[in-house]
């Protein structure tokens, strides 16, 4: 990380020392999340399934000789994950272990949801047992909302539901934490029993390291690699991206203040997704994606033998913007530049993946700076204006 911290890096500086539990730590998403708070200073203990994928980022990055614990385990297996979470003793735990894909939601629905809700159960029963005190972040997302097509975006207090497996399970999450706070993690007598619960809903998400099927990006980038035109499904879906150490950073900076005051408002339920500017195209995302891959065409798919997905899914950051002060970092443009550059990276044979997502994440905490400066100084200004 760079020698001059940043606001963002000292802010979170709270977690060096800290004993933090990562489930799905060798996912997309755990993998870049397990590497940052290593190099913040924590000792991370993972719990997932091995990697689905020989190229994921768990593996191209090195990221296993880094963490504290690594275990492979099943988060069904109640027995086994509370034995785990019991051993680490964490400080925090941040629970991102799930079957995250929609489309395959329709095709394995029962463990879909036995999985995203089961599993998160047993790591709430776990710490209902656990009898220590301990920030708890359950990872959702922007999905879980009963969507309408509408063209504002989504808010924590708006309804929640699904259409699909995969969205109704990750509703049935935000219910089953909610329940939890109310009947056991109380946020006005965390004195009492010591636990701040709280839930994140992150937009589509994309970044380096992410293989899985039937997500746009890593279905670019196979396309690309083997020379072939890029299979649109739904050219004009428009989805809020954001690089994943935007979310990332939301959520560490969400346990950061679980963990360093005992503001009832922290422990519920945010938003973390791009400005309105994110909110594009799918035919946008492939299209700047070939710019800077440097090559590449499309076709839109016109079948209408397709399973049902979303027209327009955007949310709302008002809450995390002004409660939280988080805000996104990167553009739309900067973050497909940023992705590409890591998939171009790995098709090239480069073996030091591990320093290429290092430095993307000192590029991005170096960008928050001057976003907070930036902010900073047009707020003077607006002062100075109206004081005159």
């Amino acid at each position: 990380m760079p020698e001059q911290e940043t606001d963002l890096n000292q802010e979170l500086s709270c977690f060096a020392g800290k004993r933090v539990f990562l489930t799905g730590h060798t996912g997309f998403k755990g993998s870049w999340l397990a590497l940052w708070l290593h190099d913040l200073g924590a000792s991370v203990f993972g719990y997932s399934l091995e990697p689905t994928t020989e190229t994921s980022n768990f593996y191209a990055s090195d990221i296993q000789p880094l963490l504290e614990g690594h275990q492979i385990g099943d988060i069904r297996d109640r027995a086994v994950l509370t034995k785990a979470i019991k051993t680490a003793s964490p400080d925090v735990i941040l629970h991102l272990a799930a079957q995250p894909l929609v489309r395959e939601s329709y095709s394995i629905p029962f463990e879909t949801h036995e999985v995203n809700y089961m599993g998160t159960c047993n790591v709430l029963e776990a710490v209902r047992t656990l009898d220590r005190p301990c920030s708890v972040l359950v990872v959702t997302t922007d999905k879980c909302y009963e969507n309408q097509e509408q063209l504002w975006g989504y808010r924590e207090n708006d309804r929640i539901g699904g259409h699909d497996p995969y969205s109704a399970s990750k509703a049935a999450v935000e219910l089953l934490t909610t329940s939890y706070r109310s009947s056991f993690f109380s946020p006005a007598k965390i004195a009492d029993h010591g636990v701040r619960l709280a839930s994140a809903r992150a937009g589509n998400v994309i970044g380096g390291g992410d293989w899985a099927l039937d997500r746009i990006v890593p279905d670019i980038v196979r396309s690309l690699i083997a020379e072939k035109p890029i299979s649109i499904r739904c050219p004009n879906a428009i989805r809020p991206w954001q690089h994943v150490l935007e979310p990332l950073s939301g959520y560490l900076k969400l346990a950061s203040r679980l963990m360093t005051r005992d503001d009832p408002h922290d422990a519920s339920a945010w938003n973390f997704g791009p400005t309105i500017e994110g909110n594009q195209t799918v035919l946008s995302l492939a299209k700047t994606f070939c710019k800077y891959w440097g090559s590449g065409s499309w076709d839109c798919d016109g079948s209408t033998n397709r399973l049902h997905e979303t027209n327009v899914l955007r949310l709302s950051i008002e809450k995390a913007l002004t409660q939280l002060d988080w805000k996104p970092t990167w553009n739309f443009e900067t973050t497909i530049e940023k992705t590409a550059h890591w998939y171009r990276r790995h098709a090239l044979g480069d073996s030091m993946m591990q320093d290429a997502c290092r430095q993307d994440i000192e590029d991005f905490v170096a960008a928050s700076a001057k976003v907070d400066h930036e902010r900073a100084s047009a707020e003077s200004a607006i002062s100075l204006k109206m004081a005159s």
